[in-house]
């Protein structure tokens, strides 16, 4: 779990930046943003493994983000944080992609768990994907020879 690469999404600073400095205390790899646009450039631009977005944030909200994420990146688990009068926000999210929902105020070990448990499911997901590329080149060797010739062209 150490190399783990979280991203919290969140437009409230003072959760956000506590959240983040509890996972690298523990040794996971945690960063921020304020904003849906925000975690999309940073999404774009490096690898996270789980993603904790709040659902109502201004501009982009956490729904839209979600969209977002799941077709540019559909393998990163995404678990949504929502007050009590938009679960069914949450289900929709769900419905969209997203690992699970936690109700804000989000009890820190509940979180943590729900963290473990996607990173869990995305590391299974990873690895089978590994398998069947190394089943591929395993029953295809002349691929590899193919793409190797184009390579030093």
């Amino acid at each position: 779990m150490e190399n783990m690469k979280i991203l919290v999404v969140d437009d409230e600073p003072d959760f956000r930046e506590t959240f983040v400095n509890r996972l690298n205390k523990r040794g996971l790899e945690a960063k921020q943003a304020d904003s849906g646009e925000a975690a999309l450039k940073l999404i774009n631009a490096q690898l996270f493994d789980v993603v904790i977005l709040d659902i109502k944030m201004e501009g982009m909200d956490g729904i839209a983000t979600l969209r977002e994420i799941k077709r540019v990146k559909p393998l990163i688990e995404v678990i949504l944080l929502t007050g009590h009068g938009s679960v069914e926000s949450s289900i929709e999210g769900m419905k969209l992609g997203a690992f699970d929902y936690v109700l804000k105020p989000a009890n820190f070990d509940t979180l943590f768990e729900k963290i473990r448990q996607a990173f869990e499911k995305k590391y299974a997901h990873d690895e089978k994907i590994r398998q069947a590329i190394i089943r591929d080149l395993s029953a295809h060797p002349q691929h590899v020879i193919d793409l190797a010739k184009k390579e030093k062209k």
